[in-house]
C-alpha cells in the first residue's frame, strides 16, 4: 500500500478489461434501463449474441438510437443561458418580413433604404466617371494631358540635344 494521499501508477502492471466483461456489464445496464420485468428476453439476447445471432444485435442498436435522443444530466431539466455569450445579430429582416407577409413588398428600414441610394449613387456616379463626365474626371484628364505635354517637349528637347551632340562630335573629328 503506498503512503499518504496520492498514489504512484509507475511501476505497476497494467489491468485492461476483457471483451467478455465489458459486454456483461453493457447487459446489466440494458437489463436496469429497461426494467426487472424483461429480464427474460435479456437472457434471450444473452444467449443469441453467444450462438451468433445478428438480428437482435439490429435491434439493440435501434434502441440505443432511441435512448441517445434523451438529454443527459441536468441539461434536460433546466434551460442554460449565458448573457455574457455574444451571438451573431441575423440582418435578414426583409427576408423574414416577406415570409411574414406572404409576398407583398418588404418595407425596408430607413438605415436600410439609405444604403441602397448610396450605392446606386456610387454606381451612378462610377459610371460617369469612367465615360469622363464628372467634374473630378475632366480635371484628372486635364492634368494627364498637361503631363503628357511636358513629357513630349522633354523628349522633343533630348532628341535636339542628341543632334547637337552628334554635330558637335562631326566637326570635332574632322
Amino acid at each position: 500500500m503506498p503512503r499518504g494521499k496520492y498514489v504512484n501508477h509507475k511501476g505497476r502492471s497494467r489491468h485492461f478489461t476483457s471483451p467478455e466483461e465489458l459486454e456483461e456489464e453493457r447487459l446489466k445496464e440494458q437489463k436496469k434501463k429497461k426494467g426487472g420485468s424483461d429480464s427474460d428476453s435479456a437472457e434471450e439476447e444473452e444467449e443469441d449474441q453467444e450462438s451468433g445471432g445478428d438480428e437482435d444485435g439490429e435491434e439493440e442498436e435501434e434502441e440505443s438510437d432511441d435512448e441517445d435522443e434523451k438529454p443527459k444530466g441536468v441539461s434536460g431539466l433546466i434551460e442554460i443561458e449565458n448573457p455574457n455569450r455574444v451571438t451573431k445579430k441575423v440582418s435578414q429582416k426583409v427576408e423574414r418580413m416577406s415570409l411574414e407577409e406572404g409576398g407583398s413588398k418588404p418595407e425596408l428600414t430607413r438605415r436600410e433604404q439609405e444604403q441602397i441610394q448610396k450605392e446606386k449613387a456610387r454606381r451612378q456616379y462610377m459610371k460617369l466617371h469612367a465615360e469622363g463626365k464628372t467634374k473630378q474626371a475632366r480635371e484628372d484628364l486635364a492634368r494627364l494631358a498637361i503631363i503628357k505635354q511636358h513629357r513630349a517637349e522633354a523628349a522633343a528637347r533630348r532628341e535636339q540635344e542628341k543632334k547637337e551632340k552628334e554635330e558637335a562630335r562631326k566637326k570635332a573629328s574632322a
